[in-house]
Parts: C-alpha cells; sequence; structure tokens
C-alpha cells in the first residue's frame, strides 16, 4: 500500500509540474496564434477580425497570468483545449482524435510486437549462447537498428514498392475508398501499414534482443537457476519460469515509456509514408505554429508516458516482491 502511495504521489506531482510547463512555454514564445494565422494574408488586418481570431484561440485577454493559468487548468479538466491553427475552425480534440486511431493501432501493435519478438530472440539466444541462432539474428537485428527511420523508410518504398511494386508507396487506405468497416477497407488499410510497421518493427527489435540477451546471461548464472538445473527440472520450465522471468523485469519500465511514446507516434516514418498519425500532425503544428494543437500534443504525449511507467512500476512490484520491500 505504501508503495502505491508513492506511486501516485509521483504521477500527481509530475503531472502538475508538466500542466505548469505546458501552460507557461506558448506564452514566453514571441508572438501569438492569431497573428500566425493573419500573417498569411497580405495586407491590412481588420482590427475586428483579429480580435474575433485572438477571442478564438484564447490569446489576447486582460486576465491575470494566475486567473489565465487556472482557466487552463479548468479547461484541461474539462476536456476543452482551444481552436486548432491548421484545421481551423476544428477543435483541437475532434484533430486529435481523428489521428490518434492511426497511431495507436500502427505505432502501438508494431511496438508491441517488437519487444514480444525481442524478447523471445534474446531469450533464446541466450539459453543458446554462441549456437547458429546466437550468431546469426541479433548481429543482424542490431546491426538494423543503427539505421535511421527515415532511411529504413525510403529503403522499403524503394525496393517494395517502386522496384517491385508490392506495397502502395504511403497514407493509410486507398484515396477515394469509402471509410467503411468492411473486408475491402481494412484489406487496404492493412495493405499501407505494412511498410510503415515493416520499417519500425526493423529499426527498433535490435534493442529489445540485445538488453533481453544480456539480462539473461546475468541471471542464468544466478544460483537459483543453478538449484533448478540441480533438482532435474526441464529446461523448458528453467528458462522461462526462473531465468526469463527476472531477466524481463528490467526491461518493464523501458517497455512502458516505448507505449507511452506510441502516441507521440514515429514521427518520421508518419511523414515519410504521409501517414496521418498524431506524429505527422505534430509536424503539421510545428510548421503552421499551431500552439494550441503542439501545447495538447505535448501534454497527451506527457500523460502517456506517465501512466505507462506508473502501470510498469506496480506490475514489477506484483512481480518481484523485493521491490514492495524497498518501496
Amino acid at each position: 500500500m505504501r508503495y502505491l502511495i508513492r506511486r501516485i504521489e509521483f504521477f500527481m506531482i509530475t503531472l502538475w509540474a508538466a500542466l505548469t510547463l505546458n501552460f507557461l512555454l506558448p506564452r514566453l514564445m514571441p508572438g501569438n496564434p492569431a497573428l500566425a494565422m493573419m500573417a498569411r494574408y497580405r495586407g491590412r488586418v481588420n482590427p475586428q477580425a483579429m480580435h474575433a481570431l485572438e477571442v478564438a484561440f484564447g490569446v489576447g485577454t486582460n486576465q491575470s497570468l494566475l486567473e489565465q493559468y487556472l482557466h487552463y487548468l479548468v479547461n484541461t479538466a474539462q476536456g476543452r483545449f482551444g481552436t486548432s491553427l491548421t484545421f481551423f475552425p476544428e477543435p483541437v480534440g475532434s484533430v486529435i482524435m481523428q489521428a490518434l486511431p492511426w497511431t495507436l493501432g500502427l505505432v502501438g501493435t508494431t511496438t508491441v510486437m517488437a519487444f514480444v519478438l525481442g524478447t523471445v530472440v534474446g531469450m533464446v539466444s541466450a539459453w543458446r549462447r554462441g549456437g547458429t541462432l546466437d550468431s546469426v539474428l541479433p548481429p543482424i537485428f542490431i546491426m538494423t537498428s543503427a539505421f535511421p527511420y527515415f532511411f529504413t523508410g525510403l529503403l522499403c518504398i524503394l525496393i517494395f514498392s517502386v522496384a517491385l511494386g508490392w506495397f502502395p508507396l504511403g497514407f493509410s487506405y486507398t484515396l477515394g475508398q469509402p471509410v467503411t468497416l468492411t473486408w475491402a477497407f481494412i484489406g487496404s488499410v492493412l495493405d499501407h501499414a505494412v511498410l510503415p510497421a515493416a520499417t519500425i518493427l526493423i529499426t527498433s527489435i535490435g534493442g529489445w534482443i540485445l538488453t533481453m540477451r544480456n539480462n539473461m546471461i546475468t541471471t542464468l548464472a544466478e544460483d537459483y537457476v543453478r538449484m533448478a538445473r540441480a533438482k532435474g527440472l526441464s529446461p523448458l520450465r528453467i528458462m522461462l519460469h526462473y531465468a526469463g522471468r527476472n531477466a524481463l523485469l528490467p526491461n518493464l519500465t523501458g517497455f512502458a515509456m516505448s507505449l507511452g511514446f506510441v502516441i507521440s507516434g514515429a514521427i518520421l516514418v508518419e511523414y515519410v509514408f504521409s501517414y496521418p498519425g498524431v506524429g505527422f500532425m505534430l509536424l503539421q503544428a510545428v510548421e503552421n505554429e499551431d500552439y494550441a494543437l503542439m501545447q495538447t500534443l505535448f501534454l497527451l504525449i506527457t500523460v502517456a508516458v506517465l501512466v505507462a511507467v506508473v502501470v510498469a512500476d506496480l506490475a514489477t512490484a506484483l512481480l518481484d516482491p523485493r521491490t514492495r520491500a524497498r518501496g
């Protein structure tokens, strides 16, 4: 119980700090969203139009900084994040909800697949250290993980789209196709997701293989593993329940942070493939000086990472009683 309370306290304090920074940083920047939008148009600006835009974007008010801060906290708690400049006059919340499912489906699924496959390959490689699997797969995937996302994505497009014509060049489904829950639309979505997913998988699985292999090698030298072998337990049970379970614990926090950053999307991958996810939207918001959209996306990423880390800490405490004793 004490461990749980401390984790919740950490979450609340960090969340308050993130909210405060998210409030202050845009207000320390020169200009405002209304000026950024009107800068697109040449000539004189109607004062009434400028005032209307400032009201719509929540700037140019006579409130004190403290009043603005309290107003910001209330709006955030109620899910009111302002109006998007890039997709004006759409509210920021509805804009993000249009892109979030694409990112969760692509990056979220691929991140879980990379972690599971990397963990299994790393575990088996350490268990059969020096064998064929250990000599081939870890070096290959560790080498591919050093490639930048955009390089791997462009290489996949060149080979599998341009040269072979197996997969589409980009986007999330065939343009002009109605968005309906049919097998034709689902097949189009999966077809367009193959290359972006392969890019993320190739560039991220090597890190999980390396860390799991190293953790597994260290765990196999522990006394309780030797005792399990002396008792005559089956190799599969020793690998999974004794060595693998304990070797997995250090990776949980890293996996949780990876799941948290799923919300941000793989920005370069989504940009290369013109995939309409949150990462591509964040890039558009930066290019268009869309402060409200940037502010909300940064807050969403921060909250997702904090929640994932707290969940990972609780999972670690359940799997390892020593953590609760230290807490």
